[in-house]
């Protein structure tokens, strides 16, 4: 007597994806529940099921939905804002300023909605997400009744939804403890990346994942930039570095992967770990191009990612399977690298075991979820269909079928999308509240766009320096009787110190955004040695807030940040219209004349060469207090031995424009 099913899909091709890449055809599978109950040829399945929806799949393709191994759901909502930047300039310049002022609740549950419905029309039907709120992404994804592996974000440094890497941690924990048991969602960690995370956060979020047997989804070896830092900064690449902070007690789940050697990828596979290749992304953002055959050939569950929607700029994965495999052709020059059948392998049953959920999805085999698809392959740009070989099928999939084929999509056994409608989401209320807050991020961006301070601040850590300072700048033959000088008993020495000095001045057209300084700081001890090394940047404004007698200058405050990326970063970020470039010896002392403190600066500017120069400099929030302390600083300069005569009142900047 037959079986009761619920749904019974014939008269299709049947892909299974498992193991051995069975097909059928004209196959059925039988669904009841949220699982499947038998896949095979139609003929049998008839005989065996009966069901209460019998549904004619029409000779399309029948397979497990795609798995979408890395991506940032809700940063759909940053589609298109800031291309054709280098990787940093794109995120610390532009994404990460923009999530700072807009992320919230309500940012991330929209964002993930506009996703999980490119999602579906895509074919998609599971997906790994990183990203802030993932609570919200949650019940976003379950409302749109995806199959999701969440990872609430934890960075270093202060979040849209954590001002500590503490608080971040004990929301994953409270994430994980409040999805554990959903039965579309997978909660977990996501330390965002070595390069944002301290050696405490990478082992704390292992040991959260361990703790809940969760998975660990972080990005590794994205760019060689990263890999030298890794080198430079701790003496061994990526890969072995997080082993050392014991990633891999966890189940992991590494994004990108693009710069690791092949003892890195065995120590990738030895532990289990899982990675995501996001052949897009990495190409746009000219991160290189992942060793995908041989991480395959090693064993390695290696998935597809399609990367968030800022840096792709779409979610479409059948756009990324062919490029995988395109890709991979060009990497090897060997046009048998990487063919269709294993491409599509990797975005179904390997990408779900990379994702630590192959238990789930990933393949049409009886007892895992009901998670498929079906595709039209009778289309213009699909014809014709050849049956000798029974790898054309997958070569069709991977070489010309196209997102917009995918006609149905159901996920644990429920409809999502049915002849091309959407069934869970409304896309006209989702687009309408987007193109809103893309009027708001505009505003935002183009107020910041204007300021040179704006865009200073939008990348953290800038504080105000003191309010004024008075200072005189004289030229001088030689520093020794200078230093003879500060020997004199009229001046008591509270410390001195000897730097070398780079400097960088960006500067623009525009005399309202003044100029920026990129320094480097080298501390010299003793013995000539370099002890430390400092950078900062600092916004200059304009020298002359007011003159004293002796050309004495009143200079108003200035903004400081630390300086924790490279000059071409910077270079990148403000786009200023022209460059300083001005290095420089500089011997410094903090001293006290008549009670009262001055800095006493002896550089020797050397490239390009301007001679000697004595600076003296003392803070001051008053103007009377400015005024006393402008005619000691004249007085010191006498007292000192420099001429008045010899007094500069440009900047080592204007000095070197001036002389063209």
């Amino acid at each position: 007597m037959p079986k009761k099913a619920d749904i019974l899909l014939t008269n299709a091709i049947v892909l299974t994806m498992d193991e051995e890449f069975n097909q059928y055809e004209p196959g059925a599978v039988a669904v009841k529940g949220d699982s499947i109950l038998a896949v095979g040829l139609e003929s049998e399945l008839k005989k065996q099921y009966t069901a209460a929806e019998t549904i004619d799949c029409a000779g399309k393709v029948l397979m497990p939905g795609l798995v979408n191994a890395h991506t940032h759901v809700p940063m759909t909502m940053l589609r298109g804002l800031a291309d054709d930047l280098r990787l940093d300039v794109w995120l610390l310049g532009y994404i990460m300023p923009t999530e700072r002022e807009f992320v919230d609740p309500e940012f991330v549950r929209l964002g993930t909605s506009i996703g999980c419905a490119e999602f579906i029309r895509t074919g998609i039907t599971s997906f790994a997400d990183m990203y802030y709120f993932e609570e919200d992404v949650a019940i976003a994804t379950s409302e749109a009744g995806l199959r999701g592996v969440l990872g609430q974000t934890v960075l270093k440094f202060p979040t849209p939804d954590a001002r500590s890497f503490e608080e971040s941690l004990a929301a994953a924990r409270e994430f994980i403890l409040g999805w554990k048991d959903h039965h579309l969602i997978v909660p977990a960690v996501s330390p965002h990346a070595p390069y944002t995370c301290t050696p405490e956060i990478l082992r704390a979020t292992a040991a959260l994942a361990a703790e809940f047997d969760v998975p660990l989804h972080t990005h590794l070896a994205e760019t060689a930039y990263e890999v030298e830092n890794m080198r430079a900064e701790n003496g061994m690449p990526v890969i072995p570095y997080i082993k050392k902070q014991n990633l891999f007690d966890a189940k992991v789940l590494a994004a990108h992967c693009v710069h690791v050697d092949i003892g890195e990828i065995h120590t990738l596979h030895n532990n289990g770990a899982g990675v995501a290749h996001n052949p897009s992304s990495n190409l746009k953002l000219a991160s290189g191009a992942a060793p995908v055959s041989e991480m395959l050939e090693v064993g390695l569950n290696v998935g597809i990612g399609t990367d968030g929607a800022a840096s792709n700029n779409d979610l479409d994965m059948f756009e990324e399977i062919r490029l995988a495999a395109f890709l991979a052709k060009y990497k090897t020059n060997d046009p048998t690298s990487l063919p269709a059948r294993t491409a599509l392998a990797m975005a179904t049953r390997l990408g779900a075991h990379a994702m630590h959920i192959g238990h789930l999805a990933g393949s049409l085999e009886p007892g895992k979820r009901a998670d498929l698809i079906l595709v039209d392959i009778k289309q213009l740009h699909n014809s014709p269909r050849f049956h000798r070989d029974p790898n054309g099928i997958y070569a069709q999939l991977v070489y010309a079928a196209k997102s917009t084929d995918v006609s149905d999509v159901l996920v644990d056994g429920k409809w999502l999308m049915q002849a091309h409608q959407l069934l869970t989401i409304s896309e006209a209320e989702l687009l309408e509240q987007a193109a809103e807050y893309a009027q708001q991020v505009d505003s935002f961006l183009i107020q910041r766009e204007q300021s040179v301070l704006a865009k200073l601040i939008a990348i953290g850590g800038v504080s105000e320096a003191e309010s004024f300072e008075v200072q005189v700048k004289v030229r001088i033959p030689d520093p020794a009787s200078i230093m003879k000088a500060l020997e004199k008993p009229e001046i008591e020495i509270v410390y001195d110190r000897h730097y070398h000095e780079y400097d960088t001045y960006f500067v623009f057209d525009d005399p309202n955004q003044n100029q920026v300084r990129h320094r480097e700081d080298e501390f010299i001890d003793r013995e000539g040695k370099i002890d430390n090394v400092r950078y900062r940047l600092t916004l200059v404004g304009e020298q002359r807030e007011g003159e004293f007698p002796s050309d004495v200058l009143l200079s108003r405050s200035r903004f400081l940040a630390p300086a924790d990326q490279s000059r071409r970063f910077y270079r990148e970020y403000f786009r200023a219209d022209r460059e300083i470039m001005i290095e420089k010896d500089r011997l410094r002392w903090l001293v006290k004349y008549k009670d009262t403190e001055f800095y006493v600066n002896i550089d020797h500017v050397q490239e390009p060469d301007l001679g000697h120069f004595l600076e003296v400099k003392s803070r001051t929030w008053s103007l009377k207090d400015a005024e006393h302390k402008s005619e000691l600083v004249a007085e010191l300069v006498t007292f000192l031995g420099a001429s008045p005569a010899e007094t500069v009142t440009q900047d080592y900047a204007e000095i070197v424009e001036a002389a063209g």
